[in-house]
């Protein structure tokens, strides 16, 4: 929560949080809890966790966040669309790492604001 910003729930050993990424379909907002979002989930413990998710991204967003997800070791599952007619349109990027707590989410902080600095 430090590192990221966000306030995440703690269950069963692992920890999650999720961040919204606001979109439209058919004129209706939708977000964090209509399933467009940016989410991760750690487990394990300080030294040696996984880090597994899913990141929303617009297209234009879509290179910066590979590039910094690669470039910290973080392993790319698939790139795919989850919904239809949203605007603007969301993609979904599924990852993987492993690693410390604390260079995991520092690597996932990076990513969130390389995606924020797109205009």
């Amino acid at each position: 929560e430090d590192i990221l910003g966000v306030k995440g729930q703690a269950n069963n050993g692992m920890f999650k949080v999720v961040i919204g990424k606001p979109a439209k379909m058919m004129d209706t907002d939708i977000g964090k809890e209509m399933g467009a979002n940016t989410w991760a989930a750690f487990a394990g413990s300080d030294d040696n966790a996984v880090m597994d998710g899913d990141f929303a991204v617009r297209e234009s967003e879509l290179q910066p966040v590979l590039k910094s997800l690669r470039h910290d070791g973080v392993n790319i599952v698939a790139i795919h669309s989850h919904m239809t007619d949203e605007n603007p349109r969301t993609l979904f990027l599924h990852y993987w790492g492993r690693g410390s707590t604390e260079s995991l989410a520092r690597s996932l902080k990076k990513t969130l604001d390389a995606q924020s600095a797109v205009k």
